[in-house]
């Protein structure tokens, strides 16, 4: 894969992120998706991760986000996709945290728009907006569920395609929604899923 050019913000962003500490853990919740991707590495098989939360509007779509990204700054073949169990729409609050981060947002639509995301001049956008986890557009046939909320994981006891399913839980900034702390939780818990998709893709060899 090509080297890109990240987005200046952005690249700052994930300087930031990088220097985060990650307890042991969080470390050992990671390995589990770090072993699922190295396997397919080293058999030469296509790496598909979709990211499983209840509506698809929060922490799901910041790690298909950052996962991808990741993915592409450390020249990773995979697909990282995101849905749910239920449609709602891409929070709009956690769409101005990706703003934020430095991405490039492009939208089209006002009920459960589609988000363009770009980290780079030189690559195409992630797409986001809120789906079930078996849309058509999720067209990988054989994939890693990564469950990021409890309830998506307690709930969905079944999901056809899954290869491996890897709880990587991350609390609901939703929680601080309309407070004094809304953005500022917003960009923490994207930080740290920043955080966590870096070191994870930093860990394959290739």
């Amino acid at each position: 894969m090509p080297k890109i050019e990240l987005l200046p913000v952005l690249s700052q962003t994930i300087d930031k992120a990088k220097a985060l500490p990650i307890s042991d853990e969080r470390k050992q919740v990671l390995q589990k998706l770090i072993d699922y991707i190295q396997q397919k590495v080293d058999a030469k098989e296509e790496i598909n991760l979709t990211f499983i939360c209840t509506h698809n509007s929060r922490r799901s779509q910041f790690s298909q986000i950052w996962a991808q990204t990741a993915a592409q700054l450390y020249s990773i073949p995979a697909g990282c996709f995101s849905g749910g169990v239920e449609v709602t729409s891409f929070n709009e609050r956690a769409v101005e945290s990706v703003k934020r981060s430095g991405f490039r947002v492009a939208k089209k639509g006002d009920i459960n728009p589609i988000y363009q995301v770009f980290y780079s001049d030189d690559a195409n956008p992630i797409i986001a907006f809120s789906k079930l986890y078996d849309d058509p557009v999720n067209e990988a046939e054989r994939f890693a569920a990564v469950m990021t909320c409890d309830h998506a994981d307690e709930n969905c006891p079944f999901i056809p395609g899954t290869e491996s399913r890897i709880p990587v839980r991350y609390e609901d900034p939703k929680e601080f929604d309309n407070t004094s702390e809304e953005a500022s939780k917003y960009d923490e818990r994207s930080l740290q899923i920043a955080s966590e998709m870096l070191y994870a893709f930093s860990k394959i060899s290739i």
